[in-house]
């Protein structure tokens, strides 16, 4: 019996990736900071053209959900988030991808069993504990300002 174990631990061991932590550190600082400057060229852009700070980072947004779900639909997405990990998954290009992919999986059961059940099966608990979190967070801060006054 013991042979087993150790024949299934050397197999999972040379089937297992190896990653370099500082590698993985380093291309996601970049391709996060490379997304973040892109952002803020196009915002920069959008407000010489005479349009509000607010309403250009609005549509610059926009314009990164939009890019990150067509990347999304090309099946390029998942190849970014391989390379560059973090940098490309934590913004809300990750967000959409997260909505998107599983809406484009499921699409073959149809748009009630398909697509409505399951868009939400990656996104659904940040949203829900975004929410959660928030009114918690919302709750202590007016008690605070409640015992202060």
């Amino acid at each position: 019996m013991e042979a087993r174990k150790d024949q299934y631990e050397a197999y999972v061991k040379s089937i297992t990736p190896v990653h370099s932590t500082w590698k993985n550190v380093l291309m996601a600082g970049i391709s996060g900071g490379l997304i973040c400057l892109a952002a803020q060229i196009s915002t920069n852009c959008l407000v010489q053209t005479g349009m509000e700070e607010k309403t250009a980072a609005l549509w610059t947004m926009l314009g990164l959900i939009l890019l990150s779900v067509i990347l999304t639909g090309a099946n390029v997405f998942q190849r970014l988030a391989r390379v560059f990990g973090a940098g490309v998954l934590v913004p809300i290009t990750g967000f959409a991808n997260s909505v998107a992919s599983p809406a484009l999986e499921y699409k073959a059961e149809g748009q009630v069993f398909g697509v409505g059940c399951k868009i939400f099966t990656i996104a659904g608990p940040v949203i829900l504990y975004g929410i959660l979190s928030s009114w918690g967070l919302g709750v202590v801060y007016w008690g605070w300002m409640m015992l202060t006054q």
